[in-house]
């Protein structure tokens, strides 16, 4: 069989010919991947062949080239470079020789492969006149195929490759897609792709953003497509706007001015909801932006300084134009629209939100007269919309200025609950769960909280999305009127301890439906957990009665594991188990150790769900993670149960492929840890065995290794001086992991760095503590001055978090309290000490009230 014909039978609507057809060009990739990738090229390039055979060798060209996932990329990255020249020059003359073919679908995927073989020659200084070769099809006036396509190819490769690269570029790249884009140009299939590609360059044009005049053009150019008669022009022009807005605000005060306002109202009132869709999205990306900028210029006041980027208020100049644009749009909901589908009537909402956010207390006024002129109207559409205006503008304008309004709408909203029209009581309900999420202080407990709770009890009875929106607003409820302590106490009675019965019983009633559509299901269970976790004394019997049924439940559905025979049932089965997880892990916290009657019963059955998980990793980590709540419960008194469990957690930890579930492992042995404190010096050398063993993974994801250094501090913490054994290894790892640096230009690295910092830090804390003010506190003392390097580096860092300052400062001062008699005088009367410990420099109040206890004990310890 010849490469068309196996290519013709990947499209086959026969699974058994398509599939037979995909093993053999895997097997022939497999056998001889140069010839492989030639007879694609060929193929492409094939003027006889069918259409659908060239497309498919083509996007095969591609997919043997490029990948989504990082480590397949460069695998097939290494691969293709490890082509002999001949093969590879050959593929790429076919892949430019498909540019100029007369199919435009043809076209597209040459696109696609041209694209593809540079994201990984051209960052590996190779193919380095091929940019000059596509600006020179670019201005082939003849081929207008050609030139569609080679921006296109254009647009694929700015999209895919590090602004960093492509930036020596930027000028010949520009200079050819603004040309493209131009209103001169003849053919919108160019300008399209010539607007897709400019999109995509945006980000590494920088330099030219900065030079007023090349500015001006590129935003004359932008603006005028956005006039275009063509709509994906349109479009794709309001795109390059968002994205200019969203990469540089602060050089748009002149286009605001003088075009921007104008065009993007006009934009969102255009008849086309594609491009109406976009200039609603520019304006949440104004919101957004100057959202931030507000906030840094809040922080940045509190030290008295000002912020770096000067907020232009272009919301708040702007508000009496956009907000009546926005409110008509709320009102055009579609009556069968399906709650994935993003429409205007949404985004609009959205970007309403947003606004109220940037503008706060000035969005109030501009909205309620379209809220009372509303909210009673005969036309659900406008009810409805009244409505979401009021649960969008929550966010933002002080509580306390909505206080009145949330009195007066109260009792119509839940009057509301009962409105004929499903689509406003769903909303209705969206709009009291945001009321109990953000504006909870204003309620009126004795005036508000028995009709709202008995709205959304009876809401329990409605769709799906309802109930999804009735237990959301009871889990903020519950949340929000707890007065449960900073420490986790509980108090004898509360405002909702009336209701408690009632609620969690229709909550329970909710749950025992079989579907779970809106993930209504969960959701009221995530309400019955919050309801537990916030209990007053007085109806704590209500929350151990919850947990024996939750347990009842769970025993039935693994009694019936066997029984599971379809993947949805499987997943129905995970989901429920899930939940009755997270019930009881909120059970345990607020029960304390007055859990242990039901210990014996949970573990049994935690024990069993492990068993017959089927390797779900997800039901290992729920498992994992009621394990570990029931040891903090019942600290020492989780001790009987070790022996039991140990077997599970050993292959968890193994698990080097699967990072969630090996971190959730890791955090267990903290757990472990800090519950049972001397008594876990039993298991501390299997723990730190297979922990120094994980840390020797190559497979095993950077960032769980941080939570195992991290964890060494928890077992230090617990077994004192009990670690010495494990002390030597312990600091060395600890020191070759803190001469890590990064790369300033890596972000990606930078934060690693940072939380990688962050866990040595805890680890240090914990060995430090663990053998300060015992007869083994001395073993530290040739390892103090290691400790204190990384601490002297971690505070030089301008862009430290204020989490690693605090934990730098704090273990500055456990050394100082560990060395009261000046047996690290000389360390601590370093110069870079006493100007931190002086510093003015902003910071968090924990952290603050840190550094001025380590100042105490470092005077101390040089007095």
């Amino acid at each position: 069989m010849n490469a068309g014909e196996l290519l013709a039978n990947t499209l086959s609507p026969d699974a058994t010919t398509r599939q037979d057809a995909e093993s053999k060009l895997e097997a022939a990739a497999r056998e001889n991947f140069p010839a492989y990738m030639l007879m694609l090229s060929s193929e492409l390039i094939n003027e006889a062949a069918e259409p659908h055979v060239r497309n498919a060798a083509g996007l095969a060209l591609k997919n043997a080239v490029s990948a989504r996932e990082v480590a397949r990329q460069a695998e097939y990255a290494v691969r293709w470079l490890a082509l002999d020249n001949d093969t590879r020059n050959k593929i790429k003359q076919d892949s430019l020789m498909s540019l100029g073919g007369q199919h435009p679908r043809i076209a597209h995927v040459g696109a696609q492969v041209v694209s593809a073989i540079a994201c990984v020659e051209i960052p590996a200084a190779q193919w380095q006149d091929l940019i000059t070769l596509l600006l020179g099809f670019v201005n082939d006036a003849n081929n207008t195929n050609l030139r569609v396509s080679t921006l296109e190819a254009i647009g694929f490769i700015c999209e895919g490759i590090k602004s960093e690269v492509l930036s020596l570029r930027s000028n010949e790249i520009l200079t050819a897609v603004i040309h493209g884009a131009r209103k001169e140009e003849p053919s919108p299939e160019c300008q399209y792709a010539a607007i897709h590609a400019l999109f995509n360059a945006l980000d590494f044009v920088r330099d030219n953003f900065e030079r007023e005049g090349e500015r001006n053009y590129i935003m004359q150019v932008i603006c005028e497509a956005t006039q275009n008669p063509n709509v994906k022009v349109q479009v794709g022009a309001y795109e390059c706007l968002v994205r200019v807005m969203d990469l540089y605000y602060d050089k748009m005060s002149f286009y605001m001015e003088r075009a921007l306002f104008g065009l993007t109202v006009l934009g969102m009132k255009n008849p086309e909801e594609a491009v109406a869709l976009q200039a609603i999205e520019f304006w949440s990306t104004v919101c957004e932006e100057e959202f931030e900028l507000l906030m840094e210029a809040n922080e940045a006041a509190e030290y008295g300084e000002f912020a770096e980027v000067e907020c232009q208020n272009f919301s708040k100049i702007a508000l009496p134009e956009i907000v009546p644009v926005l409110l008509t749009l709320l009102t055009r909901q579609e009556e069968e629209a399906d709650e994935d589908e993003w429409n205007v009537s949404m985004a609009a909402a959205t970007c309403l939100g947003l606004l109220a956010k940037a503008v706060q207390d000035t969005i109030v006024s501009a909205v309620i007269p379209f809220i009372e002129a509303h909210i009673k109207a005969q036309d659900w559409h406008q009810r409805e919309a009244a409505v979401m205006t009021f649960g969008s503008i929550m966010d933002g304008p002080d509580p306390q200025v909505l206080a009145p309004l949330v009195h007066q709408a109260l009792p119509l909203l839940i009057d509301m609950m009962s409105d004929p029209v499903v689509q406003v009581r769903d909303t209705v309900a969206w709009t009291l769960g945001r009321i109990c999420d953000l504006l909870i202080s204003t309620l009126k407990v004795d005036v508000h909280v028995h009709p709202l709770i008995s709205a959304l009890v009876n809401g329990l009875q409605d769709n799906p999305r309802i109930i999804a929106n009735c237990c959301w607003a009871l889990t903020n409820l519950a949340d929000g009127l707890s007065d449960m302590t900073e420490e986790g106490a509980a108090p004898a009675t509360g405002s909702l301890s009336p209701y408690y019965e009632g609620v969690v019983q229709a909550l329970l009633k909710v749950t025992e439906t079989a579907g779970n559509e809106s993930n209504f299901r969960t959701a009221a269970y995530e309400a019955i957990a919050a309801f537990c976790m916030n209990a007053p004394g007085d109806v704590v019997s209500v929350v151990q009665n919850t947990i024996v049924t939750i347990l009842l439940r769970m025993e039935h559905l693994i009694s019936v594991a066997n029984q599971i025979l379809g993947i949805d049932d499987r997943n129905n089965w995970n989901d429920l188990q899930t939940n009755f997880c997270s019930v009881i892990v909120s059970v345990i916290r607020r029960l304390g150790d007055g859990i242990q009657p039901l210990a014996d019963r949970i573990m049994t059955l935690i024990l069993q769900l492990i068993q017959c998980a089927a390797k779900s990793s997800t039901i290992m980590e729920d498992a994992f993670l009621v394990v570990g709540t029931l040891a903090t419960a019942l600290e020492q008194g989780f001790a009987p149960y070790m022996g039991a469990f140990l077997p599970y957690l050993h292959p968890a930890l193994k698990a080097h492929e699967d990072t969630q579930l090996c971190t959730v492992a890791v955090g267990l042995i903290g757990d472990f840890s800090r519950a049972l404190g001397e008594l876990s010096a039993q298991y501390s050398d299997a723990f730190m065995r297979v922990l120094l063993e994980n840390l020797q993974s190559e497979v095993l994801n950077r960032n769980v290794k941080i939570s195992i250094l991290s964890c060494f501090g928890d077992i230090a913490l617990a077994i004192g001086p009990a670690f010495e054994p494990y002390l030597e290894t312990t600091m060395s790892v600890l020191r070759q992991a803190g001469s890590v640096q990064p790369n300033p230009l890596d972000y990606e690295l930078v934060e690693y760095v940072s939380n990688l910092r962050e866990g040595i830090l805890e680890a240090y804390t914990g060995v430090v503590t663990g053998l300060k003010n015992t007869e083994k506190v001395n073993l530290l003392i040739p390892y103090t001055s290691n400790i204190l390097e990384l601490c002297q580096r971690c505070l030089a860092d301008e862009d430290r978090a204020d989490s690693v300052a605090k934990l730098s400062y704090g273990l500055i001062g456990d050394l100082a309290d560990s060395f009261p008699n000046g047996q690290i005088k000389q360390l601590l009367l370093a110069e870079w000490i006493g100007q931190e410990l002086r510093s003015r420099s902003r910071m968090a109040g924990e952290t603050k009230r840190t550094l001025r206890w380590a100042r105490e004990m470092v005077k101390r310890a040089t007095a």
